[in-house]
């Protein structure tokens, strides 16, 4: 059963920067539909301040994450700089074993989503991000339970966070800017479960690549 170093977390990082430099405009433009508008730019702005201080460092996963999160905490503007702060730096303190399989990482999503609802009230039909974060956190504990291989969950944990994604276009919104809408929020997909969707699915990717090149 396949895991993966801590210490090659770069190619994982370096996917999750990528992922949020290539969507900037469509989170830009999603987030303007029942929003301010400012999502794309902010998270670009964060993701890629990060990667330029560290991007030469070969940081860790446990690492990265935490410097990631502490950028997003204290450099970028809007509730979600805090939000993904503290869901990254959360995952980095439950990241403390050298190799990372199933188990380790539904441990730090666990940790994540435990550190999330600490400071926001939202949870899964509420239109945001924890509609993608809480049943992938699921899905990967389920999967570590019964023992499944990291090999063959990166596949369904990107469907699980698309799924999660696109369930948010049926909700209406009950927090942030888009809650003044009421139902007039309804049919729009949420930007921070979209930028979650592809946060994950970027994970998922660089672990992929991880993996593929241990064969």
């Amino acid at each position: 059963m396949k895991k993966f170093l801590n210490s090659e977390g770069y190619v994982i990082l370096r996917h999750m920067v990528k992922a949020i430099q290539d969507n900037k405009v469509l989170l830009g433009d999603v987030d303007g539909l029942i929003g301010d508008g400012d999502h794309g730019m902010n998270m670009n702005k964060g993701f890629t301040t990060f990667w330029d201080r560290n991007g030469e460092s070969n940081l860790s996963f446990s690492d990265g994450l935490f410097e990631l999160g502490n950028v997003l905490l204290g450099e970028i503007g809007g509730s979600m700089g805090p939000i993904y702060g503290t869901i990254f730096m959360e995952m980095s303190d439950a990241l403390t074993d050298d190799e990372i399989g199933v188990g380790e990482l539904a441990s730090a999503f666990e940790a994540g989503r435990n550190g999330l609802f600490e400071i926001i009230d939202a949870r899964v039909g509420d239109k945001t991000l924890v509609d993608v974060l809480s049943p992938v956190c699921d899905f990967l504990r389920s999967s570590a339970d019964n023992g499944a291989a990291l090999e063959d969950i990166l596949s369904s944990m990107k469907a699980i966070a698309e799924n999660g994604k696109e369930s948010t276009k049926a909700l209406e919104a009950k927090y942030g800017r888009a809650s003044r809408l009421g139902a007039r929020s309804i049919g729009v997909l949420d930007a921070g479960a979209t930028s979650c969707c592809i946060i994950i699915q970027a994970m998922a990717s660089g672990i992929e690549e991880i993996l593929g090149g241990a064969e």
